[in-house]
């Protein structure tokens, strides 16, 4: 069960509303690096969490926190709508923030909410989860997680360099430190289940005999012959897991040219079709 107290976890207050900000705040709310992605992938990497308790402890917090940061947001977008012209014909007007419909202001924000957030990205593409990690392997679910919270960063600042709002930058910052904080708090759940070494390869419950192991820390250059590829820490000495040595090998062909049975008479193929890789005709 959840709860809520109707406050926001941070300030959220425009100076100068700005319709065309809301349009780019969209993409924090409902794009692939945005808050509702986040939230679902740690509700439901919880959900499914099976092991120590600490670890669905851990990502329920911090998805239920991702829902209040969604709630800010959405709040930040209505604020930047308020006096946003609801007709070309106002929007040629004289009004304060006059142009913005013809200067990129989102439509839906008129036609669809009547000046209010929507749960899709900047474009006005929909949330659709396909960015939803939640394997059951808690490493992997960690260093997802990471390259989750590093995204939404990014995206962060580059909202906070968009805008010279006080109010906006205020709210901004403050998610921008939060997303250092959960950067961390993967990074040490790692570090609690071993580390990183530790936990590679994922999952590091499969044995590693059965894999062909000739390949295991290869870095296959897969350029064309007499062309080398700069080299750096993974193409040679100690491999991150420390069990093995990394290597660097020519992309060489192992395997022969593929041959696929002919089409079914049946199939709707046509005619010509019907022979085998070789020219033979099928049976």
């Amino acid at each position: 069960m959840y709860y809520t107290d109707k406050k926001l976890q941070f300030p959220v207050t425009v100076e100068k509303p700005n319709p065309v900000f809301a349009r780019a705040l969209q993409q924090a709310i409902g794009g692939v690096e945005g808050e509702i992605r986040v939230a679902l992938q740690y509700f439901f990497q919880a959900w499914g969490c099976r092991g120590p308790a600490k670890y669905r402890d851990l990502l329920l917090n911090t998805a239920t926190e991702e829902i209040g940061h969604i709630e800010m947001l959405a709040t930040a977008v209505a604020l930047n709508l308020e006096g946003a012209p609801l007709s070309l014909q106002e929007d040629v007007s004289a009004d304060a923030v006059g142009g913005s419909v013809l200067n990129g202001m989102n439509f839906r924000h008129i036609l669809s909410t009547g000046l209010a957030a929507l749960p899709e990205n900047c474009n006005g593409v929909p949330f659709n989860a396909s960015h939803v990690y939640a394997s059951g392997n808690l490493a992997a679910d960690m260093m997802a997680n990471v390259t989750a919270e590093g995204s939404g960063r990014v995206l962060a600042t580059r909202l906070y360099n968009m805008t010279d709002d006080p109010g906006m930058k205020d709210m901004l910052s403050f998610l921008i430190a939060r997303d250092t904080m959960h950067q961390q708090q993967w990074l040490a759940a790692i570090e609690d289940m071993g580390g990183l070494a530790a936990s590679l390869p994922v999952p590091n419950s499969f044995p590693q005999a059965e894999e062909q192991q000739d390949v295991s820390y290869a870095f296959v250059n897969c350029f064309v012959d007499g062309v080398a590829p700069a080299e750096g820490r993974w193409s040679e000495g100690a491999s991150i897991d420390g069990r093995g040595q990394f290597s660097l090998v020519p992309g060489k062909p192992t395997g022969g040219e593929p041959m696929l049975a002919p089409p079914r008479p049946d199939s709707g193929a046509q005619n010509e079709q019907m022979m085998d890789g070789m020219g033979e005709l099928g049976t």
